[in-house]
């Protein structure tokens, strides 16, 4: 019986294709790999749960035999009674079904193709700069590889097989458990062949059999600009090795992300916030603002409030999606160390200035009067 619908542990429909699942799998295991989340007991169970409900939405027999068992809870049966009559007088006809479903429990044509390796999972680190240019970065990793020798069939030479006594070549088995309530059937694979229906005459000296030698992988991967923390690249076939000819998993590569010490980013844009003294605001002038690769010139118009933002297009991010914008918020600066002097000179200068010269002030003090009765000045 199905202990755990993976298809809610996925976030999935039942009805889900296998991209779908794929694309879940991907972004869950991501979510809570354990990199991002050191010493966090749950998140490791969590991404173990994850895994495991992979493993069996993604392989097209395991998900079928897991969808029956979701349909037939407590196949188990009732008291007194054969659980399986209904099939047609004992379990002849429920072997039937389960046989039609599954491909059968014997004959070479119902042999299963050889189990897939695992897929691996690695994490780079890169500059917030690298990310968005583009860079080529070494990675290294310990990984189950094919072995040379014999393929990764493990058998010496690669051709010492015979069809497997146990499964006679199907590639599956049948369990079967009896209790008081009846009588269930599950069909797995041959743990003698692995699911290949053949068995090694001659092991490979090399890999004892294996068909895989744990060594360290190490190659250079071309990032390409624009990639983000929610991004990651797949290299096929370069996973763990299956052994017994299987095809080997894949390398998901991942990039955490450092943050630049000015710049932000969302998705294809960038933001960043300027000071700019209270000179700039009231008379207007220019301003070098930090951009990708060097600092871009901007002109402020004169009465420019704070907290203004500007946009700069096409002085983003450049990916396969296009190229986003480049946000400026500017803030004025107000100076906290004025000597005697200049405390005096700005004085006598805001002196000449009254509250007709800024409509904001103006409109606030027309509402305080209007409220209150009272005319302010300047604050």
């Amino acid at each position: 019986m199905a202990q755990k619908n993976y298809y809610e542990v996925l976030g999935v429909q039942r009805n889900a294709s296998a991209d779908d699942i794929k694309s879940a799998y991907r972004k869950l295991a991501k979510q809570y790999h354990p990199d991002f989340h050191p010493g966090d007991a749950a998140a490791a169970e969590k991404f173990k749960e994850i895994n495991e409900a992979n493993a069996v939405l993604s392989d097209e027999q395991k998900r079928k035999q897991y969808d029956f068992e979701l349909d037939h809870p407590g196949m188990g049966g009732g008291a007194g009674g054969n659980p399986f009559s209904g099939f047609g007088g004992g379990m002849g006809g429920f072997e039937d079904i389960i046989s039609s479903m599954f491909g059968g429990f014997g004959g070479g044509n119902a042999r299963r193709e050889p189990v897939r390796g695992s897929d691996i999972q690695q994490t780079i680190n890169l500059s917030f700069l690298d990310a968005i240019k583009g860079c080529s970065k070494e990675i290294r990793y310990m990984r189950n590889e094919p072995c040379n020798s014999c393929k990764g069939t493990g058998a010496k030479g690669g051709t010492a097989f015979k069809k497997c006594v146990r499964c006679d070549g199907s590639g599956r088995v049948k369990y079967q458990q009896d209790s008081l309530f009846g009588r269930t059937i599950q069909v797995g694979v041959c743990p003698d062949c692995n699911g290949t229906g053949k068995q090694i005459t001659d092991k490979c000296p090399d890999c004892k059999g294996r068909g895989y030698q744990r060594n360290e992988t190490r190659f250079i991967v071309n990032i390409p600009a624009g990639v983000d923390s929610d991004s990651s690249l797949r290299k096929r076939g370069f996973g763990n090795a299956a052994g017994m000819g299987g095809e080997s998993g894949d390398l998901y590569v991942y990039f955490r992300i450092e943050p630049h010490k000015l710049l932000r980013r969302e998705d294809k844009d960038l933001f960043v916030t300027v000071p700019i003294s209270y000179k700039t605001a009231v008379l207007g002038g220019k301003i070098q603002v930090p951009g990708i690769d060097d600092t871009i010139e901007l002109s402020v118009p004169s009465g420019t409030a704070s907290g203004t933002r500007f946009t700069l297009r096409g002085k983003g991010v450049k990916t396969v999606n296009g190229t986003g914008n480049l946000y400026v918020t500017v803030e004025i600066e107000v100076p906290t160390k004025l000597s005697r002097e200049q405390e005096k000179k700005l004085s006598d200068s805001e002196d000449e200035i009254t509250i007709k010269n800024c409509d904001r002030m103006q409109k606030f003090s027309n509402s305080v009067s209007a409220i209150y009765g009272k005319q302010i000045n300047k604050q």
